[in-house]
């Protein structure tokens, strides 16, 4: 993250100080942050902390060393500064960490050693000590702007027995120039700034009570009340943070705090490029879990109420994946699974096609793109689980209605993806209906096992799959495109799993933007047969399984596109552009 963090103070003397700064460097450290070899009694101590590698680098300076150090920096000069103004000593060249991940740095030290730098946190510690301070004086407020950037600010104080008021003011500022990217961290920089705060009111105060015990302040003062109170405390008004904290350390323990903050903040968030709109998958996501959320508010919101005495606790869970098919999108909601399978039988539609066959594969596909019922029976719920997790991925999200497993027949407008035990009777009439298809899965006889081909697939050698349909496709059908495409996908074995995965993905992309055209052209346009016959000819869906399967992916639009494109044509202005 490209942001400042530093430690501010308002010191009675001098006014608001910066005391200690962390910056991020991407490129060479600069002069005054220790640049140099370094080795024998002054190597710096090194330590692993968070994939940060923190350098504590101290090293003795000659007085003209630290003479031209302080001639070229843009900070304050030495007679400017007291001990509760200054942090590092003179000679002190600050502390570095380098992250290995990233070949960043991060530098620390009193002031920034840009100019610029310098002045936007100097203008930031003055008002963050001064005119932006949040009601009571402690806690933390947002300011800033384009020009000198925007500030995270949280104040506080820090307890201390020879202070005015017992107690001396700070503030721990972010400054950075992206106002979103502040904004949005609010919540984050909050709560580990707040610890840090805690930790150094924690050791003044243990300090305060300390010094109070051995030395009462407040009844010293009310017996020289008359004495002018910067004479009476004997010169010291001034004390640095590591006399209030009594932690000689404290410096490092901050570098260290400060670049973790900036190293942590900036990871936390992480930009997503999205090429073009999302896609339909995506909308009708996005509008699935919308609506589980605003079902799952009712459920919590209101008593269990009117159960079906008749039906055990197990039929209510299911027509609960019936009513909600979105559940077999989302795994921490989907009681069937991926993760919690004993076995995936069915690696891929590959696999599937290599197992069922070609010409049954082809049948089975053929009633899957065109939306009638798929029904499996088998003993086997895991075997039934992984085949419609295969053969879902040749249809749209919105398309995909799944009852994975059931103890009856349930109608084709309830779901398209049926699984069925064993002992299930179908209705005659959907056996022989044309706009079904049933697999049944059998114990295999011992002749007609598979073949060596699937010996690490055990389950597969149990069984035998008889594929049936009231309307066989015909070997020499065409069919529609998208399954010959799919076909031949699959047959060519110089495409991996991966790459027919992405095939799939951009053949259903394809053909959801056909089947949005003539949403538009039909639905929104009203427009005649004849027109409409001509818009498939142009689309290359002119024959009769094409219009058919762009029918039913119709069914698949997200709620979204649908009612965006009627608000295009209910508007006045789309209405104007028509006549």
């Amino acid at each position: 993250m490209n942001a400042i963090v530093a430690l501010c103070h308002f010191c009675e003397l001098h006014g608001p100080r910066t005391l200690f700064c962390t910056e991020v460097l991407h490129s060479p450290l600069p002069q005054g942050a220790g640049s140099g070899d370094i080795s024998g009694q002054n190597e710096q101590a090194e330590e692993e902390e968070g994939g940060i590698q923190m350098s504590s680098r101290i090293r003795s300076h000659s007085p003209a060393e630290g003479a031209s150090a302080d001639s070229s920096s843009p900070g304050p000069k030495k007679s400017d500064m007291c001990e509760g103004c200054r942090s590092l000593a003179g000679g002190h060249p600050g502390y570095v960490s380098h992250d290995k991940e990233t070949s960043i740095k991060y530098v620390s030290h009193q002031h920034p050693n840009h100019p610029q730098l310098f002045s936007i946190v100097r203008q930031a510690c003055v008002r963050s000590l001064s005119c932006e301070v949040c009601p009571g004086r402690e806690g933390p407020i947002f300011f800033g702007d384009e020009q000198h950037g925007f500030v995270f600010s949280h104040t506080f104080f820090i307890k201390d027995s020879l202070a005015r008021g017992f107690q001396r003011w700070y503030s721990i500022i972010t400054i950075m120039m992206d106002r979103i990217y502040l904004i949005n961290s609010w919540p984050f920089l909050l709560g580990k700034i707040r610890g840090i705060i805690d930790e150094l009111q924690g050791k003044a105060l243990k300090v305060f009570e300390a010094e109070q015990f051995g030395c009462p302040q407040r009844a010293q003062r009310m017996n020289t009340a008359f004495t002018p109170f910067l004479h009476q405390r004997n010169g010291n008004a001034a004390r640095s943070l590591t006399s209030l904290t009594n932690d000689e350390n404290l410096w490092a323990c901050l570098h260290t705090s400060f670049a973790w903050l900036l190293k942590a903040c900036g990871s936390r968030l992480t930009e997503k490029l999205l090429e073009g709109a999302p896609t339909e998958d995506t909308l009708v996501q996005m509008e699935k879990l919308a609506d589980l959320k605003e079902e799952s508010e009712g459920w919590d919101g209101s008593e269990e109420e009117e159960k079906p005495s008749s039906q055990p606790d197990v039929v209510e869970g299911q027509e609960l994946s019936k009513s909600s098919p979105e559940t077999s999108l989302m795994p921490d909601c989907n009681s069937w699974n991926v993760a919690h399978r004993r076995l995936s039988v069915f690696r891929s539609l590959r696999h599937m096609r290599q197992v069922l066959g070609p010409s049954a594969f082809r049948m089975l596909a053929w009633h899957v793109l065109m939306g009638n019922q798929v029904i499996w029976k088998a003993q086997d719920m895991d075997l039934v689980q992984s085949a419609f997790d295969v053969l879902r991925t040749m249809l749209p999200i919105g398309c995909v209605r799944i009852i994975p497993y059931s103890d009856q027949y349930e109608e084709a407008y309830r779901c398209n993806f049926l699984g069925l035990s064993p002992h299930v009777q179908i209705p005659p009439h959907i056996l022989s209906s044309e706009f079904a298809v049933l697999v049944e899965v059998r114990a295999a006889t011992r002749s007609s096992l598979y073949p060596t081909l699937f010996d690490d697939e055990q389950s597969l050698n149990k069984y035998e799959f008889i594929v049936t349909s009231g309307s066989p496709v015909a070997a020499d059908r065409v069919g529609p495109t998208i399954l010959n495409k799919i076909e031949a996908a699959l047959t060519n074995q110089n495409l991996s799993v991966d790459v027919v995965d992405q095939c799939l993905v951009c053949l259903k992309e394809e053909w959801m933007n056909k089947v949005k055209v003539l949403f538009k052209f039909t639905k929104v346009d009203s427009r005649p047969k004849e027109d409409t016959q001509k818009l498939l000819s142009i689309l290359g869906a002119a024959e009769e399984d094409n219009v058919k399967l762009l029918k039913f992916w119709m069914t698949g639009l997200s709620k979204t596109y649908k009612s965006h494109l009627m608000s295009t044509v209910r508007s006045p202005t789309s209405s104007e552009s028509r006549n």
